[in-house]
């Protein structure tokens, strides 16, 4: 067999069982995921009481996540590439969940903040992952609508998580603990493995063209068997096999542009998320509020985040993401600067309602455009290091808010992140290539969404069907 035409033969294939089989497993790692990556920042107010740590101290712990957050980005996307989606997205979970579990039997806060590192180095290694994985499962004119889908769901762990802690951590001295118990639950992970399946397109790209048919075959049986007949794919795109994509291939300028771009929507909604959620609790107790009704409020904003998962759902496949992504940083912005303006109470829960509805959006948005800027062969790669740097550039960003907080006050930690929003808000607009099919790409961004991925990152690989056959196309 010279080619296994997946692409195409995924992409004709109407949504099925098999589809939602796989969402729900996706949601479910999301949804450990933002349940654990908040658990720091919910118990933070309470270990300052009972072991007497300081704002300074919170700031390290913090930032150090962030340096175990890259390191795990960048390394799954060479696992991924070396073992396989599927597989690295189950023990990238686990992983992220052993070390939780860990973190309930912490005993000062250096043991807390090694686990917490490891911790961060599976959720990042999970995301990037579970981002690539959608992307390459779903017909692209649906995944970033299934991107999101996943998000709606997933994202519920971060208030579940909020309202958890908001109940339990003021019972005891110790039942702060039961908050990383709770986050280690992805563990259970291991119960979808049946359900999922290898990328067929992985398989594709190392040239293992039997495999990815024998997957290809398995996947269109069941779904014919529900849905009916399959219609013929499009003749399919040759990508050059390869086993490895070395990290100096995002040095070649086809890649070393999007690479830059996403890697500023990263840094920028890195600082910008973190600087927020992870500071917010700690903030508002330091400012008078008591640790419980800080820990209430912030409960109660995030209860906004699944409605913006599901506002980017009804807009990502219909408006160009780019635009989406801009006009919702834009929002972000305004909203979390008028946050920190205000010490009403009911004010800084709909301000912070409206944070993290738009801002849980803009990552869902985020997740469908930034493996669409790259072809299969540099996809993984590309996606894990411009994820990765995003989440390194925060081992900065606790240390900046801590020194505004100290020297500025309050305030001036929202004039900060307002305007890290804004940055990211103005290059997207400017330098963001267009991934819709049919759409012109902006000025000096190379290819238009939908070439062929032999020419290129820039694309939403689903429209290169248009290319010239190649082989004969296996039914």
């Amino acid at each position: 067999m010279h080619h296994s035409n997946a692409l195409n033969r995924l992409d004709r294939l109407p949504i099925s069982r098999f589809h939602k089989a796989t969402l729900l497993a996706v949601s479910f790692a999301y949804f450990f995921e933002f349940a654990d990556i908040n658990t720091f920042a919910t118990t933070a107010p309470k270990l300052i009481h009972v072991w007497g740590i300081t704002v300074d101290q919170i700031a390290y712990v913090t930032s150090l996540s962030f340096v175990g957050m890259f390191i795990g980005s960048v390394v799954a996307g060479g696992l991924a590439d070396r073992w396989g989606r599927k597989r690295t997205l189950v023990w990238t979970t686990v992983f992220f969940g052993l070390f939780s579990f860990a973190s309930v039997f912490s005993w000062d806060l250096v043991s807390l903040g090694v686990f917490r590192i490891l911790t961060s180095a599976g959720l990042s290694a999970m995301t990037v992952v579970a981002v690539i994985y959608v992307n390459e499962m779903y017909p692209s004119k649906v995944r970033g609508k299934f991107q999101a889908y996943a998000i709606v769901v997933g994202i519920c762990g971060t208030p579940a998580t909020n309202l958890i802690a908001s109940a339990v951590v003021p019972l005891s001295d110790w039942s702060w603990r039961l908050v990383y118990l709770w986050g280690s639950l992805g563990l259970l992970l291991v119960l979808f493995t049946r359900r999922l399946k290898e990328s067929p397109r992985w398989h594709e790209s190392r040239g293992e063209y039997d495999r990815a048919d024998a997957v290809l075959r398995e996947i269109e049986t069941r779904v014919s068997a529900e849905t009916g007949p399959l219609p013929e794919p499009a003749p399919p795109v040759v990508e050059t096999a390869s086993t490895k994509a070395p990290l100096k291939l995002l040095l070649q300028r086809k890649y070393l542009m999007p690479t830059l771009l996403l890697t500023v929507l990263w840094v920028t909604q890195t600082i910008g998320f973190f600087g927020y959620s992870s500071w917010a609790p700690t903030l508002l107790a330091k400012e008078g509020f008591s640790v419980e009704k800080s820990v209430f409020y912030v409960a109660l904003t995030t209860v906004g985040a699944p409605l913006g998962s599901y506002l980017a759902s009804l807009v990502t496949d219909r408006f160009e993401r780019k635009w989406c992504l801009a006009g919702f940083g834009t929002v972000i912005a305004l909203c979390g600067l008028l946050y920190g303006l205000t010490f009403n109470p009911v004010l800084i829960v709909v301000f912070g309602f409206l944070v993290n509805m738009f801002e849980r959006g803009y990552t869902a948005l985020g997740y469908a455009y930034s493996p669409e800027l790259f072809d299969t062969r540099s996809r993984s790669l590309g996606t894990g290091v411009s994820y990765g740097l995003g989440r390194l550039s925060n081992a900065a960003g606790p240390l900046i808010v801590a020194a505004l907080y100290n020297t500025s006050g309050y305030r001036s930690v929202f004039f900060f992140i307002a305007g890290t929003w804004l940055v990211g808000a103005v290059v997207l607009a400017v330098f963001g290539p267009l991934t819709r099919g049919g759409a012109r790409s902006a000025p000096g961004t190379g290819p238009r969404a939908g070439d062929s991925p032999d020419e290129g990152p820039g694309t939403a690989d689903g429209q290169a069907s248009r290319s010239v056959r190649k082989t004969p196309s296996p039914s």
